[in-house]
């Protein structure tokens, strides 16, 4: 595996793997075919290394014809927790399991999920409580370790001994894609790009009212062939007089930042967004000052602008509460006012929007806002514009495929800094489902709108 690094302006990141068709493993013992000697159980992954969005296959050879055996996975984040996932299989009459076609009968996930020991992956027992899997160096890999046991076992992986072992390599950054930090205009981001001279497709990427700054979102979309920029817009540093207008200002700005790129086709640039960022996407399309050629929209809203949204959250009589004492946002909004001066001028909008609901989404009132936004753009005859993805069983936070699901976590309030447990609600194989689907609608939405149906010539480039 070499590594190449590629200065990108005033920031430096490493181009990730190399394609390896021959997958990394150990085994504890050797798995040639000699005289007399049985070859020991052989793990296997192709590929070893890969993008986060694409799946990998796992296969175990060697076993007995029906031996069981339990399939393990582990990582360890970047805050030093552990998370695990783990399925329990039988082997064929060849003595062979292989994921993508064979059925778990038992552990974190059930039934054929070629991608379950990802998806299902929870803290390993004795955590801390209230944690959220996010990658928050784009440029390095998700290291996950994965591990055949003899057994049917659901506990001890620590102390077990494997049969075999491999590690997989997740990648949110595809080989070439540059990252840039960018810090102008009172703008603060990172713009990533793929590789080559362009012109690409450009997105704003932009997530919910947690703030910071998260990148692997527009790392994998670079990887997908588009310059996307993350923004970081929370906290303000100070509250404007006029705080509305300030605020669409600073991403009228990063929009134009995109926009105005060497690499980016100034007229194909797209707004992406989550929760808040979702709803900031639906604000900046519905002025006339910020032109998007299309957005995507996860779990947001039209009924506010952003900052009565984050001045709302201080007003907890419609906090609600669940099993577990961790709190439900989604009443919040509740119920969509009638009068039309308290919601965006949707009948504005003049780009394809595509709206991802979740209908278990306990943050948001996801479902309730897109059923009214479908009858205003109905009423104002532009809703030909409009593509609605629901999603049963989905909770909030719908992430690129594979991501473990959350129905909860710890959350920072950005006006004074408490620390809670929200709840984004969703069931982890529904949400799973949603979350691979999604994406893949998603790229191929903007992929219409950015390339295939304007311009030729940019979809030959992704």
């Amino acid at each position: 595996m070499s590594f190449t690094v590629v200065s990108a302006l005033d920031s430096d990141c490493v181009v990730p793997y190399q394609t390896n068709p021959t997958p990394s493993f150990t085994s504890t013992e050797s798995p040639r075919i000699m005289s007399g000697f049985v070859p020991g159980p052989l793990l296997t992954v192709k590929p070893s290394r890969g993008l986060v969005d694409e799946k990998f296959e796992v296969v175990v050879r060697n076993l007995s014809p029906g031996e069981e055996v339990t399939l393990y996975s582990l990582h360890q984040s970047e805050d030093k927790d552990y998370w695990e996932a783990f399925g329990h299989y039988v082997s064929d009459a060849g003595g062979t399991i292989t994921v993508a076609a064979d059925a778990s009968v038992g552990g974190s996930y059930l039934g054929i999920e070629s991608m379950g020991l990802l998806w299902s992956m929870k803290p390993v027992p004795g955590s801390r409580k209230g944690l959220r899997l996010r990658k928050m160096d784009a440029c390095s890999p998700m290291l996950v370790h994965i591990s055949v046991h003899r057994g049917h076992i659901s506990q001890g992986f620590a102390e077990a001994v494997p049969l075999a072992t491999a590690l997989a390599e997740r990648w949110y950054l595809a080989p070439g894609v540059r990252r840039v930090e960018v810090q102008e205009k009172g703008v603060k981001g990172t713009l990533f790009l793929p590789p080559g001279p362009g012109p690409f497709p450009g997105i704003l990427d932009m997530w919910g009212g947690g703030g910071g700054l998260l990148e692997y979102r527009s790392a994998l979309l670079a990887s997908h062939g588009f310059v996307s920029m993350a923004l970081d817009y929370l906290p303000w540093d100070k509250k404007p007089s006029k705080a509305r207008d300030i605020i669409l200002s600073y991403f009228e700005s990063a929009f134009n930042i995109v926009r105005e790129h060497p690499l980016v086709a100034t007229d194909r640039v797209a707004l992406f967004g989550l929760s808040l960022g979702a709803s900031v996407s639906i604000a900046l399309a519905t002025t006339s000052r910020v032109n998007p050629t299309c957005c995507v929209c996860i779990n947001g809203g039209h009924v506010f602008s952003p900052v009565k949204h984050l001045e709302s959250l201080q007003i907890n009589q419609k906090v609600f509460f669940d099993e577990n004492n961790h709190q439900i946002w989604r009443n919040i909004n509740l119920p969509i006012p009638d009068d039309p001066g308290q919601k965006m001028q949707l009948g504005n909008i003049k780009c394809p929007v595509m709206l991802i609901v979740g209908l278990d989404d306990q943050n948001w009132p996801s479902k309730e806002c897109a059923e009214d936004m479908e009858m205003i753009m109905e009423k104002a005859g532009n809703v030909d514009l409009l593509t609605v993805l629901s999603y049963p069983e989905a909770g909030h936070l719908i992430e690129p495929p594979y991501t473990p699901h959350f129905r909860s976590s710890n959350f920072i309030l950005q006006y004074n800094r408490e620390k809670v447990v929200l709840c984004w609600g969703g069931r982890p194989k529904l949400h799973a489902d949603a979350q691979e689907d999604s994406w893949r609608k998603i790229l191929q939405f903007l992929r219409l709108h950015l390339c295939q149906k304007h311009a030729p010539a940019l979809a030959s480039k992704l």
